[in-house]
């Protein structure tokens, strides 16, 4: 289950990141309330994990798919480029969380 609220954590940070560049620096209502309810829910559900997965490896995981869905958010939503530099760079992300998981001892799995 720990698992599970992980993913969720991930997918609300995903979300409130996105809507951050929408809130023109708060100055927009809307997308600034889905910020706060969004990071909110994140940071409950990242807490929730806690219980189970140590923090290293939560957070390891939580930044990492986050760095490279908000990558793939920006460049989807908001038409912004990624460079050759800048896929290799998301592709190692990638990797060593999927090195952390699959290889780790430190984690439970």
């Amino acid at each position: 289950m720990s698992w599970l609220y992980l993913g969720i954590a991930i997918f609300a940070e995903v979300i409130g990141t996105t809507a951050l560049k929408a809130t023109d620096g708060f100055s927009k209502l809307l997308p600034s309330l889905i910020v706060i309810v969004a990071y909110g829910a994140s940071f409950y559900f990242l807490s929730l994990t806690l219980k189970i997965i140590p923090v290293g490896i939560a957070y390891a995981v939580w930044s990492g798919v986050g760095i490279v869905l908000i990558a793939l958010a920006g460049w989807w939503f908001f038409g912004q480029t990624i460079d050759k530099a800048g896929v290799v760079g998301i592709l190692l992300i990638g990797a060593g969380v999927i090195v952390l998981n699959t290889f780790s001892q430190t984690g439970v799995h």
